[in-house]
């Protein structure tokens, strides 16, 4: 099933009235340029994969900023960079892992929050002496224990189309504003991981819901987000990197 010629095909059932609400929201125009165009990321049929997870089943929203700025990265999910599979090497981190800023720097963290490595010495020869027996071994299998801990991985701009990604995230505010409003009235004790100064800006929507919990940090770009506290005492209980 099309709408507005996206592929809703992937959406749980529980969020189509919400994201067509959402999207009667956005400016017609921008929406047009994007129907009559392929170029954009993460394109029509992974537009609204993060919407995968039933609604019911939603505890953190991780909020990212845009889409991977290559087509076979971007996948719909925040943070989730598709060309990835294997997570580890005898050297330490695998090669394409290593490439991924984020996605290394996110493993590091979890790595120091579980005690496996010193926040002094993140290197790959450190990582590589680590024994990742009954750690995750690939990306796959990473992400899906995100979302079988409920987090729906969401960026503040859901394309990455114009030339300043701060531009689409404007375009898309009021569909996320619709889409946090609307899961806010089912789900109120969710948690917010808001990581950069663009989806910062989502905390502008929730003003009348100030019973929600923040956790703020610097993009996981940033070297300094791999010992963030309160990244670091937030994910530390998750244990996120081991199987099951």
């Amino acid at each position: 099933m099309t709408i507005h010629g996206f592929n809703f095909a992937v959406v749980d059932a529980s969020w189509r009235h919400c994201l067509e609400q959402g999207l009667t929201c956005m400016d017609s125009a921008y929406l047009k340029e994007l129907t009559h165009s392929n170029t954009w990321l993460p394109g029509k049929d992974h537009l609204f994969s993060a919407f995968s997870l039933p609604m019911d089943q939603v505890n953190y929203v991780l909020f990212g900023e845009s889409p991977y700025p290559r087509r076979e990265s971007a996948n719909g999910y925040a943070f989730w960079d598709a060309t990835v599979n294997e997570l580890w090497s005898p050297t330490g981190l695998s090669k394409k892992v290593n490439r991924a800023t984020s996605l290394r720097n996110i493993l590091k963290m979890l790595l120091i929050a579980e005690g496996m490595l010193s926040p002094q010495d993140t290197g790959q020869e450190a990582i590589a002496i680590i024994n990742k027996q009954t750690l995750v071994q690939t990306n796959q299998a990473f992400f899906t224990n995100l979302l079988q801990h409920g987090f729906l991985l969401l960026n503040a701009s859901l394309v990455l189309h114009r030339q300043h990604p701060k531009d689409d995230a404007k375009a898309w505010l009021p569909f996320i504003t619709q889409v946090l409003h609307g899961l806010l009235q089912k789900r109120p004790q969710i948690k917010l991981i808001l990581l950069g100064r663009i989806a910062k800006e989502i905390d502008k929507i929730i003003i009348n819901h100030p019973e929600v919990e923040k956790i703020y940090a610097e993009h996981p770009y940033n070297l300094s987000f791999i010992t963030r506290p309160a990244i670091l005492d937030f994910f530390r209980p998750l244990h996120l990197l081991y199987n099951g």
